[in-house]
């Protein structure tokens, strides 16, 4: 394989991989940080973040996490790859 295939193929498998972790994020499942504390519960989806429910947030207002900050995510929690004192919710 040249270079430039090998690099197609890894951008195929980034993508699958990608769009079964947006599968798997569904509303409602917890959202927790890098040290297993809680960081919000999921609304929903918009474009490449995610919403949290305004329920969990200190200040009423909606807060969203970018999926690049995304570790993994089960029937249970979507699980980041950085301490909550290290996100940007914006």
């Amino acid at each position: 394989m040249t270079q430039n295939s090998d690099q197609n193929s890894l951008n195929q498998i980034d993508d699958r991989l990608m769009q079964e972790l947006r599968e798997r994020i569904t509303e409602h499942l917890q959202v927790k940080d890098v040290n297993g504390e809680h960081v919000g519960t999921v609304d929903h989806l918009e474009g490449d973040r995610i919403k949290l429910t305004r329920t969990d947030s200190r200040d009423g207002q909606h807060h969203y996490i970018d999926l690049s900050d995304v570790r993994s995510a089960d029937d249970v929690a979507v699980y980041l790859d950085k301490a909550r004192d290290q996100l940007h919710l914006a």
